[in-house]
């Protein structure tokens, strides 16, 4: 019976020491990571309007139904994205030339004079 005991005492006493030492190698692991310093931060600016001034639409030559182009001047010049919409619905892409955007509205969906209720310009820097 004795030696029983000691028999279990000794697997104890290893199951010990081996969780002890998958416990150290489980913490060397952990030891050993790195995280790179970050920043972090907020702030806010204001965000000012563009001024559109000098509308003209050109109507198709065959249907003067569609609209073919708008052209306008946009201040500040410096408007790298520039898209407008006549009907609420379907957006155009525009070109802006030193401040002079013009509109090609005959690509996708053309556009028509009926809808077109009012002319929204979205502009980006």
């Amino acid at each position: 019976m004795f030696k029983r005991r000691l028999g279990r005492r000794t697997r104890l006493l290893g199951a010990a020491i081996l969780v002890c030492l998958v416990a150290l190698a489980a913490y060397g692991f952990t030891n050993t990571n790195t995280v790179p310093a970050t920043n972090a931060g907020s702030g806010s600016g204001a965000i000012s309007g563009y001024t559109v001034t000098s509308v003209a639409y050109t109507l198709n030559a065959s249907n003067p139904n569609n609209i073919d182009q708008v052209a306008f001047t946009i201040a500040p010049t410096n408007a790298t994205t520039v898209k407008i919409r006549l009907d609420g619905v379907t957006w155009y892409a525009c070109t802006n030339a030193a401040g002079s955007v013009t509109c090609n509205t005959t690509v996708g969906t053309q556009a028509t004079v009926a809808p077109a209720t009012n002319l929204e310009v979205v502009a980006v820097q």
